[in-house]
């Protein structure tokens, strides 16, 4: 199968911090990577790097057969990214901020098609600022989709959606994973993860801890549930554990 994503060996340090050390990712036309981990695992660092927003000290990255540092302009006529975190014009509408979006690619896909396929079709004319978190967090997947990209970079794609908004969303993907779309993603949810990726890297310290499919994660821990099996490898469980057996105490 052709390799759409390859990170080899990738570092990156901010003083004596080491925010990603040394990972190494492979991600096939059509599968969903998951690049998992607690807060401050490193996960943004090493997504910023891979798309070339942030500059890694060493390693090398190829994303369609560019680096996304010297190929940048080519590249990203390829390539779509949706943030957790976006700030747009306070009085632009969902059309508009489209509109704009379609503006920078050459070519690009009907905005009102995806906006029917994540529920928004009747937002058009709402000014962005107007939405709910969970309807920006579907515009801001519209918004990646809107250059019909070969690969796309989701960054906890369904925070703020409900349970059914959720599984909408996991169905879309699904189906644009089934024309080939490549996905790499972040998230905190351990159900998305074991119904959308192929495969996963978990990361603590900067470091990838595991490295393979959801089942054998859960086949190399003591556990039989995936959330439960990521917890031990994160020490996510017996972090919040010791949180709630030693509280911080305020200073006077």
């Amino acid at each position: 199968m052709e390799t759409t994503i390859k990170v080899n060996e990738l570092s990156k340090s901010y003083g004596t911090l080491k925010a990603v050390d040394n990972i190494s990712i492979s991600v096939c036309r059509g599968e969903v990577f998951g690049l998992l981990g607690a807060n401050g695992a490193g996960k943004s660092t090493a997504m910023e790097c891979i798309l070339g927003t942030k500059q890694q000290d060493t390693g090398t990255v190829s994303i369609l057969g560019m680096n996304p540092l010297s190929d940048r302009k080519k590249l990203f006529e390829r390539v779509g990214v949706q943030f957790q975190e976006a700030n747009y014009q306070n009085k632009i509408t969902v059309a508009e901020l489209c509109e704009v979006t379609q503006s920078f690619y050459k070519t690009s896909v009907a905005y009102i098609d995806l906006l029917q396929q994540f529920g928004l079709a009747d937002k058009v004319k709402i000014c962005v600022s107007e939405l709910s978190g969970g309807q920006k967090q579907r515009l801001f997947i519209v918004l990646a989709l809107i250059p019909n990209p070969e690969v796309v970079f989701l960054d906890e794609l369904t925070t703020g959606l409900d349970a059914k908004a959720r599984r909408d969303v996991w169905k879309c993907l699904a189906g644009l994973k089934a024309k080939g779309l490549t996905i790499l993603l972040t998230s905190h949810f351990m159900d998305e993860v074991e119904a959308l990726c192929d495969s996963i890297s978990i990361l603590k310290n900067g470091r990838s801890i595991f490295y393979g499919t959801v089942q054998e994660a859960i086949a190399a821990s003591p556990y039989d549930k995936f959330e439960d099996a990521y917890l031990w490898y994160t020490d996510e469980e017996e972090q919040a554990h010791a949180d709630i057996s030693h509280p911080v105490q305020d200073r006077a």
